[in-house]
């Protein structure tokens, strides 16, 4: 469940003053509240103890701005990230329901994505399809990209605000549905996102989770979820545009790739892709006014090691470019939260 606070103290947008004798907050770029940025005044202040000591107003932060970059502090290792992430968050979530590739690290911190490193991920909330989400999520810069690799980051209430009212009003009557076929020769296979070999355990997570399994064939699973498109935060009780709608659509796939998979499968079977609730395919002109409007509120900055990223997930899409070199992002997410 997630904390209510009170709300009539920190509305609007603008930054507190936290502790500023130990730590001081600024905005990465003019006019953009995302990320506020947190840094220590002085060498040698203990992160940990100072998130734990001062989580009422780091979560009045975040409620306000979306997202928290901290930077400057003594985080060296996996070790830290996960002892911050308990300290100001709590017991971390196993990553389940996946449709991207990941890799597990330790203790329920994983990979921030094993795709290729030419390949760039759409923005996106974490896991918007799925019943089940974190609330927060948060990204430890363990080793920068020579260049490349950042994790652009949107305001989902500003995306929602500046979105074509038409849009906002199908979705908000259709909602998205996001399909998956999962055993293919491309994409990921069935047995790795539910983990076991037992289809009568598949098919019970599925009724669980209010997903629809259609078995095409012995190795050949379809998933069919559908989902709201338009959500409402339950802290702040702000409108916010909250799923995965582009980013999984087939169309995020460069036109080569995807005019080759919709040669071997009909729109239905491939890996994966995201129609109207309804079954009807979303129209061109609409998934490009979806991905104009996320590309004016993009807010791109480059990682320094030893920089961890608090995002809410409901209120900030993130995303991922293209790099060169070794790069090594780590995930960790918190405050499991479901559609009711």
């Amino acid at each position: 469940m997630v904390k209510s606070l009170n709300m009539n103290r920190f509305k609007g947008r603008q930054t507190i003053q936290v502790n500023q004798k130990l730590v001081s907050s600024r905005y990465l770029e003019d006019g953009k509240t995302l990320p506020l940025v947190m840094e220590p005044n002085t060498d040698g202040v203990n992160l940990y103890e100072w998130v734990k000591a001062n989580q009422e107003e780091v979560n009045e932060s975040l409620y306000k701005n979306g997202g928290i970059l901290f930077r400057g502090f003594n985080v060296t290792n996996t070790k830290d990230f996960h002892f911050f992430i308990n300290q100001v968050s709590g017991e971390l979530l196993e990553y389940k329901d996946n449709v991207t590739p990941r890799s597990a690290v330790k203790n329920q911190i994983y990979t921030s994505t094993d795709f290729a490193a030419d390949q760039s991920i759409e923005l996106h909330n974490e896991m918007a399809y799925s019943h089940e989400w974190p609330m927060k999520i948060f990204f430890y810069c363990d080793t920068p990209a020579l260049s490349g690799g950042e994790t652009p980051i949107a305001d989902s209430r500003r995306i929602y605000e500046k979105m074509d009212s038409s849009i906002v009003e199908k979705f908000t009557k259709k909602n998205v549905m996001y399909v998956r076929n999962l055993g293919l020769p491309l994409g990921m296979k069935w047995q790795d996102v539910f983990q076991t070999d037992d289809k009568d355990f598949v098919e019970e997570q599925c009724r669980k989770n209010g997903m629809e399994c259609i078995w095409k064939t012995a190795d050949h699973l379809r998933i069919q979820q559908v989902r709201p498109a338009i959500s409402v935060h339950p802290v702040t009780g702000e409108n916010i545009w909250f799923n995965q709608i582009t980013a999984f659509n087939i169309t995020t796939l460069e036109s080569e790739i995807r005019e080759e998979i919709l040669h071997q499968y009909d729109e239905q079977n491939v890996p994966k892709t995201s129609f109207y609730g309804d079954g009807t395919t979303i129209e061109p002109e609409v998934l490009e006014e979806i991905r104009r409007v996320y590309e004016e509120e993009t807010v791109k900055f480059t990682w320094q090691k030893g920089d961890i990223l608090m995002l809410d997930n409901m209120m900030v899409a993130h995303g991922r470019t293209p790099y060169k070199g070794d790069r090594k992002i780590l995930v960790g997410m918190t405050e499991s939260n479901s559609w009711k």
